[in-house]
This record gives C-alpha cells, sequence and structure tokens, in this order.
C-alpha cells in the first residue's frame, strides 16, 4: 500500500502544479485583456523656465501609440478619446502611432481624432507605424480631421499677447527626423517644448531653448514582469516610461494607449498624461 499512496500523492502534487500554474497563467490573461482597456490619465506638472507669464497653469494632454488595428477596435479608440477630451487641456498633443498592420484603419482612427477640441489646438507628429502602414493617408487623414502635424518644424503658441513655441520632429526609425529644421525658426531665447514619437530623438536635442519634450513609442515596455521588468522596450531602456532626464531637457515617455506584438498589457497600464506647465 506504501508505493501505492506515494504515487497518488506524486500524482496529486503533479496535478497540483499544472492546476496553479493554469490558474497563473489564466490570471495573466485575465488581467492583460482588461488591463489595455484599463485606461489611467496621470498628472505632472512641468518647470519651465523662462515660461512666459501667460502660460502659468497651462495645460497639455498627451496622446501617444493608440494603434488601431486587430488588437484595438475603434470602439476602444472612442473610449480613449471621450477619456481625453474630459481632462479639458488647453491643448492635446499626439505623438504618432496611429494604426497597427494595415491601411484600412487609417481613415477611423484619424475620424476619432478629429472630435478632440482644445483652445490652443491638436498638434501631431507621425510615428513609425504611421509610415509603414502609409504615410501619405496618415497625413491627409490627420489634416482632414483639422489636425496639424509639425513635420520637424515649430509654431507659436500664443495667449495673453505671449508666445510659447512648440517644435515637432518627424520619426527616427523612418528617418523622417530633422532635429536642426524644428528649432531652426525659434527666436533668440524664446523657451520652447517639443513632441517627438521616438524618445531615443531627445538625445539629440541639445538647443538650450527646448525646456521640455513628450514622446511614445515605447509602451511602457507594455509586458512588465515582477522583478524582471520589461521583457521587451523598442528604444533605449532609460526611455522605457516617465520622465527622463537628458543632457539638455526633460523628456516625458508616454505608456501609450494601444498594443502590438502581443494583444495585451501586464503590470502596465495604458496612459493618458497631464501635464500642467509652470515656470521653474
Amino acid at each position: 500500500m506504501a508505493p501505492e499512496r506515494q504515487m497518488n500523492r506524486r500524482t496529486f502534487l503533479r496535478r497540483l502544479g499544472w492546476g496553479v500554474g493554469g490558474v497563473l497563467v489564466g490570471g495573466v490573461g485575465i488581467q492583460g485583456a482588461y488591463e489595455k482597456r484599463w485606461f489611467e490619465v496621470t498628472r505632472h506638472q512641468i518647470a519651465i523656465d523662462g515660461l512666459p507669464n501667460a502660460f502659468e497653469g497651462m495645460t497639455i494632454s498627451h496622446i501617444a501609440d493608440v494603434h488601431h488595428g486587430p488588437y484595438t477596435p475603434i470602439e476602444r479608440v472612442s473610449a480613449m478619446v471621450d477619456l481625453a477630451q474630459s481632462t479639458k487641456p488647453d491643448m492635446f498633443v499626439i505623438t504618432g502611432d496611429m494604426v497597427h498592420r494595415e491601411s484600412k484603419y487609417i481613415g477611423p482612427v484619424w475620424k476619432q481624432m478629429a472630435r478632440l477640441s482644445a483652445p490652443l489646438g491638436v498638434w501631431c507628429v507621425m510615428g513609425n507605424h504611421d509610415h509603414w502602414e502609409g504615410i501619405e493617408p496618415s497625413r491627409a487623414a490627420a489634416k482632414m480631421s483639422g489636425i496639424t502635424e509639425l513635420r520637424n518644424e515649430a509654431t507659436a503658441l500664443v495667449r495673453g499677447g505671449e508666445r510659447l513655441w512648440l517644435a515637432g520632429v518627424g520619426d527616427k526609425w523612418s528617418k523622417d527626423d530633422d532635429v536642426e529644421a524644428a528649432v531652426r525658426d525659434l527666436p533668440e531665447n524664446a523657451p520652447a517644448i517639443m513632441i517627438v514619437h521616438n524618445p531615443e530623438t531627445s538625445d539629440r536635442v541639445t538647443d538650450p531653448r527646448v525646456k521640455f519634450m513628450m514622446a511614445g513609442h515605447s509602451h511602457g515596455g507594455q509586458v512588465v514582469l515582477p522583478i524582471l521588468g520589461a521583457v521587451s522596450v523598442p528604444c533605449d531602456r532609460r526611455f522605457t516610461a516617465g520622465l527622463v532626464k537628458t543632457a539638455a531637457a526633460h523628456v516625458y515617455v508616454s505608456r501609450g494607449l494601444g498594443v502590438v506584438t502581443v494583444p495585451f498589457r501586464l503590470n502596465c497600464r495604458p496612459e493618458i498624461p497631464v501635464y500642467t506647465l509652470t515656470r521653474g
């Protein structure tokens, strides 16, 4: 009887192990499936040296990496837009990667972005997926939606009779980035903020007029394991997520809103950062 009891015990432990493993895998799947819809608004106070008085307290809502496609249906994109609009910012910025896998997703996602409205406008740069899935249709759709792309250029934001400059740089992976052109027309000693898709672009920004940058691309790693951290980051791991100090400025790297490669997030909530500017 003893060998039989021992075999039963072994069988029991083996089955228990498989059962626990199944629960863990199932839990990961459930959490991942839920978490990609668990949008989070994060709020950050950003100190800007030389910020004009009229821009004290200005708010910016940041949309990144929507990736409308097979893993991010249009209903979810609509929910993202509703949440972003509810933050009632002074300005929206969109830092690219709006679609995933096919060009048929371009028109619908930009049609949703057309619902965004703010006193100082809605501005964008394009990401690598926008280039891969169709850059000219993406640019046309953004323009039709009333959203202005800043492709290696800068524009003046006017508020209370004063100016703050906003610059935008094209996508690094697509070799559409020209940092020098983006800052060329900035007035001397004029403070500027900048939007880019790939946060690695910030390493090339040495102009002291650029005080703060906003980027996406990393997804925050998308799948973040306990202790081990992000499984994969498509850029230097310094830029996985959050506020990063570079040689010339701070850059905030959004965790973004959509997903690619695998259809879930883990320990990495989709994020809409909202920044409040204050004088440094």
